[in-house]
């Protein structure tokens, strides 16, 4: 019976086929082994069956199915029950699934698009992930008794299993590959700091890519030698990071912030030694925003880099340190005055002299006056840049002209020095000597001998230090050292000279025009002297006896300084103050000569009531 169903149903399909390419195909508890050879019947493939297969196969078909779909329900049957077919060149033949990859199944090469339903081999090379994490990624698409095997070396998958799973995970892997592809792509920074912007940008990464997701993840490499930032990652990430930098990369607000000061009246180093210290105090928020100070020496100028903020307010310490500093012109006039001959000149014209006084030198400037020429002086310095109140050293100075004058005084030196603020200047007036440092001699056959010596300065230093308080006061910082040789060896043993050191340091605050006297450098010695009537007294033995005598006396000389200040507050006014102390010094001549003239008065009267005094006694 049912021998005769199979031979009805298989008369049929032949029937069909001969007239259409497509039978009805509908059966029921239908034994396996018996639906192999319906298969083979209408298919009219050989197929070779080493196992018998129990079981039976029900199919329902409401349409027309093509003979070759039959292959594809056979081997859907079989792999139900553990077994597959195999196609071995004009035949067909069912093994275990398991045992399919062994019996020389068909190789395709890669990329060919795969049809059918027979099991067959294909390499896929895997282009943009590792080839071992793919396969672990689908491994599940694979059929139950397929094989995948990696190859590391190229990066390629080796699969055994059936044309459709294979053309669903090439799909998969294609799309693995489209969406993880990375790329490379190099951006040219032109005006922003890579580094910094590197920094950034990497910052702004981690937050817009699921770091968690590695192919979201992007790279951004900096190349310092091109000055440009590698970035790598998908192609939409990257478009991403591009866009960005193209924003981003425009000129810093720091290098528009770059700017030179040239300084007009400052040293540079100076000034950017202090802008340093005063930048090293402060504390900003942002590290970027510390300006960056430099000095040009080569031509006197701070290089400042910042934000321009910060640099406004440089701008402003720098105009203030940079302005025309005052210069002080101090005249100074260094004199030594011999305390016996001052008293007798005091004596001579009745002047109480020979004592320091705080209105003059020796008292006797008190008996000078302390006002100008009548009328003119006054007038004439009223507008000058020296000013009136330079007319009261007018009997000073009087003073010390009349001391030389009558040979009580020496001047040692009258100079002018230019000091600028708060800067020190000296003078020195003096001599250099020398003094011996060793001796030594040889005897060798030959007697050599040797001394060595070293130079000294002898002699006077003066060390002004001017501090202007106002346009006409000012602050003098004055240190005087005076140095003379007590005996140039020639009364002591040793034969080396000896000297004498004084010193005086003192600060005076002085307006423009006044004078300030420095004294107390005193310089003792002994004085021999001879007097002898003439003639007589250079006959020998007994003009030494009789018409001669010899004196010894201690003479003090006092080395005093005059000091007058002249605070200039901008350049062009030393050539004014030039012209003024011309006009002062020939104000002082007349003003001497009008003194002086009415003192030989004086003196004369003296002497001629003394005169008469004397007369009046005697008779």
């Amino acid at each position: 019976m049912r021998f005769i169903k199979i031979l009805l149903l298989t008369t049929l399909l032949a029937l069909s086929l001969s007239a259409r390419e497509q039978v009805n195909v509908n059966f029921s508890n239908l034994q396996i082994n018996d639906f192999i050879k319906l298969v083979s019947k209408v298919t009219q493939k050989n197929i070779l069956i080493n196992n018998k297969i129990n079981g039976t196969v029900n199919f329902v078909s409401t349409t027309p199915v093509y003979d070759d779909e039959l292959i594809g329900i056979l081997i859907s049957v079989l792999e139900s029950k553990g077994y597959t077919l195999v196609k071995m060149g004009s035949l067909y033949q069912i093994l275990r699934s398991t045992e399919a990859a062994k019996h020389n199944v068909a190789v395709i090469k890669p990329g060919k698009h795969l049809y059918g339903s027979i099991m067959v081999t294909q390499t896929l090379h895997i282009k943009a992930e590792n080839v071992d994490i793919v396969a672990a990624k689908i491994r599940y698409l694979i059929s139950k008794t397929a094989k995948l095997m990696t190859m590391k070396e190229s990066n390629t998958l080796i699969i055994t299993d059936y044309p459709k799973n294979i053309e669903t995970i090439k799909q998969v892997i294609k799309d693995i590959n489209t969406n993880k592809q990375a790329i490379v792509k190099i951006i040219s920074i032109k005006h922003a700091n890579a580094k910094k912007l590197q920094t950034k940008l990497v910052a702004i990464s981690k937050s817009i890519f699921n770091q968690k997701i590695v192919v979201d993840k992007v790279k951004i490499i900096l190349d310092e030698n091109i000055n440009a930032l590698i970035v790598i990652g998908i192609q939409k990430n990257v478009t991403k990071i591009a866009a960005l930098v193209e924003k981003m990369d425009v000129e810093s607000h720091v290098s528009k912030g770059v700017q030179i000061f040239e300084l007009k009246n400052s040293d540079a180093k100076a000034v950017a030694v202090s802008l340093n210290a005063i930048i090293s105090k402060q504390v900003f928020s942002d590290p970027s925003l510390k300006p960056n100070i430099s000095a040009s020496e080569e031509i006197n100028a701070i290089i400042a880099i910042g934000d321009p903020t910060v640099i406004k307010g440089i701008k402003l310490i720098i105009d203030e340190l940079d302005k025309e500093k005052y210069q002080v012109y101090v005249q100074a006039r260094i004199i030594e005055i011999n305390k016996a001959n001052a008293k007798n000149v005091g004596i001579k014209y009745g002047f109480d002299a020979a004592a320091l006084s705080t209105e003059g030198i020796y008292s006797l400037a008190t008996n000078f006056g302390g006002k100008a020429i009548a009328g003119a002086i006054g007038t004439t310095l009223a507008s000058t840049v020296v000013g009136s109140g330079a007319t009261s050293g007018f009997a000073l100075g009087a003073t010390l002209d009349f001391l030389e004058t009558n040979s009580a005084a020496k001047s040692i030196s009258n100079p002018s020095i230019l000091c600028v603020n708060n800067k020190e200047s000296s003078i020195y007036v003096g001599r250099t000597i020398s003094v011996s440092t060793g001796s030594f001699a040889n005897t060798g056959g030959i007697t050599n001998a040797a001394t060595t010596y070293k130079r000294i300065d002898i002699g006077l230093t003066l060390k002004i230090k001017p501090r202007v308080s106002s346009n006409d006061k000012v602050t003098l910082d004055v240190e005087t050292i005076l140095e003379n040789v007590i005996d140039d060896g020639s009364n002591n043993v040793s034969g080396q000279p000896v000297t004498s050191k004084q010193e005086v340091k003192t600060q005076a605050i002085l307006r423009h025009g006044e004078s300030i006297i420095i004294g107390g450098l005193v310089k003792t010695y002994n004085r021999n002297s001879l007097n002898k009537i003439p003639i007589l007294g250079d006959i020998p033995w007994i003009g030494e006896w009789l018409f001669s005598s010899k004196s010894k006396s201690i003479e003090q000389d006092n080395l005093v300084v005059l000091l007058t200040p002249y605070v200039i507050d901008k350049s062009e006014k030393l050539s004014q103050l030039q012209k003024d102390l011309g006009v002062l010094a020939k104000l002082q001549e007349k003003y001497n000569a009008k003194i002086f003239a009415d003192l030989d008065k004086r003196a004369k009267e003296k002497d001629s009531r003394n005169a008469l005094h004397d007369n009046n006694e005697s008779k």
